[in-house]
């Protein structure tokens, strides 16, 4: 996911302690259970990032139970944002929890979803871009997305999604210019910060509004098919031999 947040820092031309304690964010249980390395990082970006943001992302008008799906699978997110146009990036698993992710504009980024819970995930990214100014411009970063399940006047489910993000930037120069410079920008910034979880919303509206032209689209995927399976109980259409 970082490899969306460095880009805007580079468009806006945009520093480990104690495990427990102040040092480590309230929000995330369970501190001993991480990996030492995952530990340190997570109180490194919390303790030393360069700004924050939290922002409401675009509602999704699907059950929650669908758009969860597609948060915890990215690699059909992706495919499908590309499919329909919507962005460029591409997500592949690396490992349990552990993912790769291409911006398909220079950014380049892994991260590792450290908590799953029925209305949120929190997420450590590790990423970089290049920038024609700065060079290459590197850092971390711990997103919390949070999402409800809403019923609007006419009792179909929504879900509303609420993005907030703690970036540590390492460029000294480009972290000086996002102080410097995000008051000014923190509009375009917010939206480059929530542009994924957009994407995400839009595909699974896609996913609900047409299954079965979705299904069609998910079986002759090769990558992202393999988890056909997983949408038939949500998606009917899904559940029918190709």
């Amino acid at each position: 996911m970082l490899s969306r947040l460095l880009a805007a820092s580079s468009a806006l031309l945009l520093g480990a302690g104690r495990v427990l304690g102040a040092d480590f964010p309230p929000f995330l249980p369970d501190a001993e259970r991480l990996p030492a390395e995952v530990r340190s990082e997570v109180v490194s970006v919390w303790s030393r990032h360069t700004l924050s943001r939290t922002v409401s992302g675009q509602p999704a008008r699907v059950p929650l139970d669908l758009f969860r799906l597609f948060v915890d699978l990215p690699e059909v997110t992706t495919a499908a944002a590309r499919h329909l146009g919507l962005a460029k990036y591409r997500v592949r698993q690396l490992g349990l929890d552990l993912y790769g992710a291409d911006d398909g504009e220079g950014a380049m980024g892994t991260y590792r979803v450290l908590v799953r819970e029925p209305h949120r995930r929190i997420m450590l990214t590790w990423g970089r871009h290049t920038s024609f100014v700065l060079g290459e411009i590197s850092g971390a970063s711990l997103t919390l997305l949070a999402f409800e399940p809403e019923t609007d006047a006419d009792g179909r489910p929504w879900v509303a999604q609420r993005v907030e993000t703690f970036v540590r930037i390492d460029n000294r120069v480009a972290a000086f210019f996002a102080r410097l410079l995000l008051p000014l920008f923190s509009g375009y910034a917010d939206r480059k910060i929530v542009e994924t979880f957009n994407v995400t919303a839009r595909v699974s509206e896609w996913a609900r509004e047409d299954p079965a032209d979705f299904c069609r689209w998910l079986a002759g995927e090769p990558e992202a098919g393999r988890h056909r399976a997983a949408f038939a109980p949500l998606l009917p259409p899904c559940g029918v031999p190709a």
